[in-house]
């Protein structure tokens, strides 16, 4: 008889941790989404080391702005959402670290009880009063692992709300630099236009000089006259501009919108240099891709808690307190109770639920692995594309600059000879239009050149660290 005992104890373990070898909850590994050995561009070599790692604060050096990434970081509004994400993602991440312990329920309870004269205890009692005083304890063995899954999807969801309040960060600071260049370059503009408008005024009343003479004919008054409003219309366009961008700025601030402080354009250098790294680590770099990955592992962990469901639940229940049929008894040792339960349930026919659940989950998981998949696409291709505008931008500032000194030169030219009559007045004013709007193209290829550098540092996932 011992040893019936003794061997169906030995055999009841063994054959559990069996199962639980079987059924025991999948482990994650990350899918295979990088393929590509090198981004797409044609002069940068590829890294080990990559410009997401530089501070922005040595990427950025203007101090002002500076500033004004710093406030931004502190006050924006996002930012501070994504902040409360994180408290309340860390709220069930603590949750999730508590599903190993036993649950514990207190109770306190008085039952009055009018008893029917026909009813079985009616006749020795019209009414019945019980007191009673008990604590409930339940406990799950996971054997399954389906607490640890739900443990660690819990952990993961922590994990994908840091990664997204990096991924706001990152935008931020992108956001707050490409703003104030193209206000450093809208600056730039309005001088430029100003100084044109100064230009014309003083033209046309050289010209309306010139008509008095007679050497030239009202036609080239007229065209020098809408060639100054023409420079004025853009000079209001210019200014709406740079309202609307401070106030976009001032709301990145989380203030009211407002002027906003400046240097100028000439005095934004970057001088980082460009090092993109190789595609895998934008796995490590990307908030937005991290972001993604963490979706996936919560997605893979409930889908381990979804399998878990189709097999048995060991619980573990007790029952005690005080019980009595009145007060003055109630807390007397004859009043004590309790019990002990042990339970295994078995999932049989719960009309496809749980079959439902684990489909569903299946299905989610498969999901975040495509836009996991897909977040990774689009880095790869975000950093291509600001490798190519960066060059584009470099080139076009090579020829803005020698179209400028054409068009200034041709300008000078024609205004020569057309004081001693060997030029027409039209191919002055179409010099003087060309040379404006080359300078103007030059001044928004160096912003561009300034915010691919901004998109670069914030596609290879720069700016959170």
């Amino acid at each position: 008889m011992k040893r019936k005992i003794n061997f169906k104890t030995l055999v009841i373990p063994v054959l559990i941790l069996s199962l639980q070898s079987c059924f025991v909850a999948k482990e994650y590994e990350r899918p295979e989404v990088v393929k590509e050995e090198n981004y797409r561009t044609d002069r940068l070599p590829q890294d080990s080391i990559t410009m997401a790692d530089v501070s922005w604060k040595d990427m950025f050096t203007d101090p002002l702005l500076q500033g004004y990434i710093e406030e931004g970081l502190e006050n924006n509004i996002d930012i501070r959402v994504a902040m409360q994400q994180i408290l309340a993602a860390e709220a069930y991440l603590k949750q999730g670290k508590a599903g190993y312990f036993p649950s514990l329920t207190g109770n306190a309870s008085l039952t009055h009880q009018e008893l029917s004269s026909n009813s079985q205890f009616g006749g020795l009692f019209s009414s019945l009063d019980q007191y009673e005083v008990s604590g409930s304890l339940s406990w799950e063995a996971d054997i399954w692992g389906r607490i640890r899954s739900n443990k660690r999807a819990f952990e993961a969801s922590y994990l994908q709300s840091v990664a997204a309040h990096q991924a706001v960060k990152t935008t931020l600071i992108a956001n707050i630099a490409s703003s104030y260049y193209q206000l450093v370059a809208l600056d730039e503009q309005k001088a430029v236009t100003e100084k044109t408008i100064e230009n014309r005024k003083k033209s046309l009343e050289t010209n309306k000089a010139l008509k008095e003479a007679g050497n030239i004919t009202e036609v080239g008054v007229k065209q020098t006259e809408a060639q100054l409003y023409t420079a004025q219309a853009l000079l209001i366009d210019i200014n709406n501009q740079i309202r609307l961008l401070e106030n976009t700025i001032s709301i990145l601030l989380a203030k009211e919108p407002g002027s906003i402080e400046r240097t100028s354009l000439e005095g934004q250098n970057i001088d980082t240099e460009l090092k993109t790294g190789v595609p895998a680590q934008l796995l490590r770099n990307r908030p937005d891709v991290m972001q993604a990955e963490y979706g996936l592992v919560n997605a893979f962990e409930l889908t381990n808690a979804a399998r878990a469901n189709f097999y048995p639940q060991i619980t573990l229940t007790a029952n005690g307190g005080l019980q009595a049929l009145s007060a003055g008894d109630l807390f007397d040792t004859n009043s004590l109770f309790a019990t002990i339960v042990g339970g295994l349930t078995q999932p049989i026919f719960q009309r496809r639920e749980i079959r439902t659940q684990y489909e569903v989950a299946e299905a989610q998981q498969e999901q975040a692995r495509l836009q996991f998949r897909q977040a990774y696409l689009n880095a790869t291709k975000e950093v291509s594309d600001a490798l190519y505008n960066y060059e584009a931008s470099t080139d076009r500032i090579e020829v803005k600059e020698k179209e400028y000194n054409s068009y200034s030169t041709a300008t000078d030219y024609s205004e020569e000879l057309l004081n001693y009559g060997l030029a027409n007045y039209l191919e002055v004013l179409t010099a003087r239009e060309n040379a404006l709007n080359s300078r103007l193209d030059l001044i928004n290829a160096k912003y561009s050149q300034l915010n691919s550098m901004v998109n670069l540092y914030q596609a290879l996932g720069g700016g959170w660290q």
